[in-house]
């Protein structure tokens, strides 16, 4: 059995499920196996928060749409947690524990005993101790299960016609402020604000990191020699600044997920 059959079968097989769902690359083509399993038995369930940009909460329900599944939107104020707000390495840990308890609570109203994440074979590559509040309130993680690799999430959501196929990664705004600053809406507005600029500059896959009043920007490295051209540059440095931030810095090492988990990456033993 290929893996598409194998998820498939998964799915079926429980006979109801409720869907982790943030409209990125794994959570979409959850939702889409989960609708051609299931049908009316699936529900994706997204949580809006100040950690997530308005454009992916957008692109969300458009892809719900797009693959027919029932969508429902739950607003959670994590800033209300301490642990979160103090951004330790841990926060991903009580954040996501916090979110994924509102997600199954939701799930049970709803009458859905099982809840899936987007979780796949990759995922253990970096630290995510977010895993690890998945692991303790029993989240399933069918594309784990079934071997999905990123790269088998790209393919089957091409040939599922998603639109999230070719698009990079999500990332909570969180991801972008080191740990050890507090978490404020006002620093992830000034970032969301930054990475929006980006993006109408058609520079992107891009991430903003936060280093007080330092944009160090990340970009895809066959972008890196447009942005440091005369006008881009003045233009990208204009807009950064205009979001917020004081100083504008271009990092020659380019766009890479969990940049900032470079030096936590030895507690990965308790995830």
């Amino acid at each position: 059995m290929d893996k598409e059959q194998a998820l498939l079968a998964w799915l079926k097989e429980q006979k109801k499920v409720a869907v982790a769902f943030s409209g990125g690359v794994d959570s979409s083509l959850l939702a889409a196996a989960a609708q051609r399993a299931l049908g009316g038995n699936a529900v994706a369930l997204t949580l809006d928060t100040v950690l997530v940009p308005q454009r992916e909460k957008a692109q969300a329900a458009r892809l719900a749409a797009q693959v027919g599944i029932r969508h429902i939107a739950l607003s959670v104020d994590v800033l209300s947690l301490a642990q979160v707000v103090e951004n330790a390495p841990r926060r991903c840990y009580h954040c996501k524990k916090a979110l994924f308890s509102r997600l199954k609570e939701e799930a049970a109203r709803l009458g859905f005993a099982i809840l899936c994440d987007g979780t796949n074979t990759d995922d253990a590559g970096d630290y995510r101790p977010g895993m690890q509040a998945a692991r303790e309130l029993g989240i399933a993680s069918p594309l784990a299960a079934c071997g999905f690799s990123k790269a088998d999430i790209r393919a089957l959501s091409r040939k599922y016609g998603l639109c999230t196929a070719q698009l990079p990664s999500f990332a909570c705004l969180a991801s972008r402020i080191p740990y050890g600053t507090p978490l404020t809406r006002a620093a992830l507005a000034r970032v969301e604000r930054a990475e929006d600029a980006l993006q109408r500059l058609q520079l992107w896959p891009a991430r903003v990191r936060a280093h007080g009043d330092v944009a160090r920007i990340e970009l895809a490295p066959d972008m890196l020699a447009r942005a440091v051209q005369p006008q881009v540059r003045q233009a990208v440095s204009s807009a950064v600044k205009e979001a917020g931030f004081a100083f504008v810095a271009l990092d020659l090492e380019g766009y890479r997920t969990g940049s900032l988990n470079v030096h936590v990456k030895e507690e990965r033993s308790d995830v």
